[in-house]
């Protein structure tokens, strides 16, 4: 499957099992949004959720290669499903990064085996702000562990991208807000002011 033919098939998805909602929205990042991207969902439809880790996979593969990381990390929450099951794909260990460092046991943030010096990637749904991604990179450098990549479906061209780059992660991505808008526009998904409103947050500092 070629970049150009995975972005037809996200959006497609994102449609199919009404993903992509307007009205107002509070994101993790505490920034207000008039439209939100639930990937927190597609879990719950097996063959869409089926379809994107295969997106994922080739996407970590061309962009990535699986040579060049021994570990997959699933950022909390949604990239957690999602990494553990390319983790399986890729026949490489599955970690997670825990929200908080829990107060019992070994107290860690880093959840599975993580030996100083492992090569992780990160995965995740989309990126905002970046915050999710620089946290989780933290806690495994904090670790020993070793992050030069991280893994995204979209972007949604809010300042996230650059902010990911100064912590020198190199951010690995599908699509940006702006094309998924006008793809979607395109077919008659979403109508003049929904691209307008989709758009016009992209642009917003």
């Amino acid at each position: 499957m070629d970049s150009e033919s995975a972005k037809k098939q996200l959006c497609q998805i994102l449609f199919e099992i009404g993903a992509l909602k307007f009205g107002t929205f509070r994101l993790t990042s505490g920034k207000a949004s008039p439209y939100y991207i639930d990937l927190r969902m597609v879990p719950s439809f097996p063959d869409a959720f089926h379809r994107i880790c295969d997106i994922y996979v080739k996407l970590i593969e061309n962009n990535v290669g699986a040579e060049n990381f021994r570990l997959v990390a699933g950022v909390p929450t949604a990239g957690i499903p999602f990494g553990a099951v390319i983790a399986y794909n890729l026949h490489r260990p599955f970690i997670y990064i825990r929200s908080t460092q829990s107060n019992h046991g070994r107290k860690r943030r880093v959840e599975g085996v993580l030996t100083p010096g492992d090569k992780v990637l990160l995965l995740d749904d989309l990126v905002t702000s970046g915050k999710s991604l620089i946290q989780a990179a933290s806690a495994i450098r904090t670790e020993g562990g070793i992050v030069n990549d991280a893994v995204v479906l979209i972007v949604r061209e809010e300042g996230g991208e650059e902010k990911i780059a100064k912590e020198n992660l190199t951010l690995h991505y599908l699509l940006k807000a702006g094309e998924i808008a006008n793809m979607l526009h395109e077919v008659g998904v979403i109508d003049d002011e929904e691209l307008k409103k989709i758009l016009r947050q992209r642009t917003e500092e």
